[in-house]
């Protein structure tokens, strides 16, 4: 509710137990979000069958992020999209220029962009990239990699890791001409070096019209 009220017009929710454990554990908690809240939630973390992506969106969430699915199961990424057209993202989580899956627990052998370009013809709604390393770190988001994760493919990319202030927003605003279409921030919310209603409002008046 805090953050709707600032101006959220989308929420980010991550079921952490879910994501380590390869099942969904909090959905009792994110069914509450979606009754509270009357803004889309799109929720990532656990979810590695049909079964669990027809359950969250039948109770509110808009959009699932499939991520170590996406790596040891691409047809199920393709399924999903095809049943569920614009409310599959997929998320790909990187680490030193490599993909990290379970949880961040372990890393693959395989490039970020290699994983997306294997869903370019998927029909997904877009990429959440996330910087394993600059996560809840307020460190500044890594913009060389994410400019290169998007472009690479040409579905919309949705940037997060290391957003620590204005600045780093403003820095990934900047990539909006490589079809970065958003960011993803948690951490210097609830530690205040980051306030919602300015971030709404700075990219808002980036927005080009038309």
């Amino acid at each position: 509710k805090r953050w709707y009220s600032l101006g959220a017009e989308r929420i980010h929710v991550v079921d952490l137990n879910g994501a380590h454990q390869g099942v969904p554990v909090n959905s009792e908690m994110i069914r509450k979000v979606t009754k509270t809240v009357p803004v889309p939630v799109q929720l990532g973390g656990g979810i590695r069958d049909m079964g669990t992506v027809d359950a969250y969106l039948k109770q509110g969430v808009r959009w699932v992020i499939i991520g170590t699915a996406a790596l040891k199961d691409p047809d199920f990424v393709f399924e999903a999209a095809s049943r569920y057209p614009d409310r599959i993202i997929l998320g790909i989580d990187a680490r030193n220029g490599k993909v990290a899956i379970e949880g961040w627990k372990e890393d693959v052998p395989v490039s970020p962009s290699q994983l997306a370009r294997r869903f370019e013809s998927a029909g997904i709604s877009a990429i959440v990239y996330t910087d394993v390393l600059r996560d809840g770190m307020k460190t500044g988001p890594n913009i060389e990699a994410t400019t290169e994760m998007a472009r690479c493919t040409s579905t919309p990319v949705i940037a997060s890791g290391g957003i620590s202030g204005l600045s780093d927003v403003r820095e990934i605003l900047a990539l909006a001409e490589y079809g970065v279409i958003g960011m993803i921030t948690g951490r210097a919310l609830y530690d205040g070096t980051l306030e919602l209603d300015e971030a709404i409002s700075l990219c808002k008046g980036s927005q080009k019209p038309g």
